[in-house]
């Protein structure tokens, strides 16, 4: 059998004529009194810090409160939230962390932190030390439509903040010119006191002397100036991948600089700057070259060569082609990146018109302005109309 729940009006211990206000009263004092923190290892205590949240969550909607007025409890899960029940919490399956993100700013926010870390498994930060990073490192690579349609490997001298070879990148003479901090004693941090609605609370933040380090150092380094860091050239070696476009950035790991006194060196970004090519054309990861014919080889057909990414390619042209057909090199295009079908190489067809003509081409010309099959008739200009109109969409 279910258990019954107890009414929310009940939980808070309000009227159920209460105003927003009392019922925001009431909470607090609820979740002050049964706080996990104030009742250490109470599962009691924990469950009705719980219930008052849930109860609260409903009481202070006015949507949820109408029908809860009206319906009660009976009105089930759907009816307050969705499949989470009242906001998300009901079921059981709410956690203290679920409570103090919805309802934190009611206490100022100090619900996250403070001295009620222990209860809400955020715990202590004393002697954590914060890890430093260094700064990216963003390099532009030119490349060749060649070399994005087979990857390559890059190894480039590039100039970054590296770890002090001298001081080992702590900035202290001989890395080990170091004295405990003042002002944390060597726990990297520092406790301030403050005033709430539960009494004194303690926070902790990053000592400002020392950094979180813990140590300060008494000599610097004379090699780095005590910053534990050297510009150095270093030589980077990376591969790139094929089927890369202009403008996408990769990233190598742990490449970029080293952070001042320690830690983990930054990332080199790589940004790809593709060249443009002469004679091909990119869509994607198809390839156009646009093939100019003579009238010659566009009425009578033969092979040509065309450009490819990887060299010549033969290619033979039918008779009777016409301007605007577009023939398919399949395969020939660039990879996909992703793991996808490769592109294919799209021959548009050019045909070139003479403008200066000698006299015996021009009586050529001539004698076949009259004959019945130059000049194309009605359906025929319909027909390559309706291959041609793509190009203009």
């Amino acid at each position: 059998m279910a258990e019954t729940k107890r009414d929310y009006y009940e939980v808070l211990g309000v009227a159920k004529s209460a105003t927003a206000d009392e019922i925001k009263k009431a909470y607090r004092k609820a979740a002050l009194k049964y706080h996990p923190d104030k009742n250490p290892g109470d599962k009691a205590a924990e469950e009705k810090f719980k219930e008052a949240a849930e109860a609260y969550d409903v009481l202070s909607d006015p949507e949820k409160r109408q029908k809860y007025d009206q319906f009660g409890h009976s009105m089930g899960p759907q009816g307050f939230g969705g499949a989470g029940g009242f906001g998300g919490f009901q079921g059981g399956g709410m956690s203290m962390d679920d409570i103090f993100a919805h309802f934190g700013d009611i206490f100022g926010g100090r619900f996250n932190g403070g001295g009620f870390g222990g209860a809400t498994g955020r715990g202590s930060s004393r002697g954590r030390k914060p890890v430093r990073k260094g700064g990216d490192v963003r390099i532009n690579v030119k490349l060749s439509l060649a070399d994005i349609a087979s990857g390559v490997t890059k190894n480039l001298k590039i100039p970054t903040n590296d770890k002090c070879e001298h001081c080992n990148g702590t900035g202290a003479k001989d890395g080990t010119a170091f004295s405990t901090c003042p002002t944390c004693h060597g726990q990297g941090v520092v406790v301030e006191m403050q005033q709430s609605i539960f009494g004194p609370m303690q926070s902790e933040a990053v000592c400002p002397t020392c950094h979180g380090d813990g140590k300060i150092i008494t000599t610097p380094c004379s090699y780095c100036n005590g910053t534990g860091v050297q510009r150095k050239d270093n030589t980077v070696s990376f591969h790139i991948p094929a089927g890369v476009s202009d403008g996408m950035v990769l990233t190598v790991k742990g490449k970029g600089n080293a952070p001042a006194h320690g830690g983990v060196n930054g990332d080199l970004l790589v940004v790809i700057n593709e060249i443009k090519d002469p004679e091909l054309i990119r869509d994607g990861n198809d390839l156009i070259y646009n093939l100019m014919l003579d009238i010659p080889t566009a009425a009578l057909g033969g092979p040509v060569e065309v450009p490819t990414v990887t060299g010549r390619a033969r290619l033979n042209i039918p008779a009777g082609t016409q301007p605007g057909k577009v023939l398919r090199l399949r395969g020939k295009g660039l990879p996909d990146p992703n793991g996808g079908a490769k592109g294919d190489e799209l021959i548009n067809i050019m045909v070139y018109v003479p403008e200066n003509l000698t006299p015996e081409q021009r009586q050529t010309f001539e004698a076949m302005r009259t004959a019945p099959n130059i000049k194309p008739d009605q359906s025929t200009v319909k027909r390559l109309f309706s291959k041609l109109k793509h190009i203009f969409e």
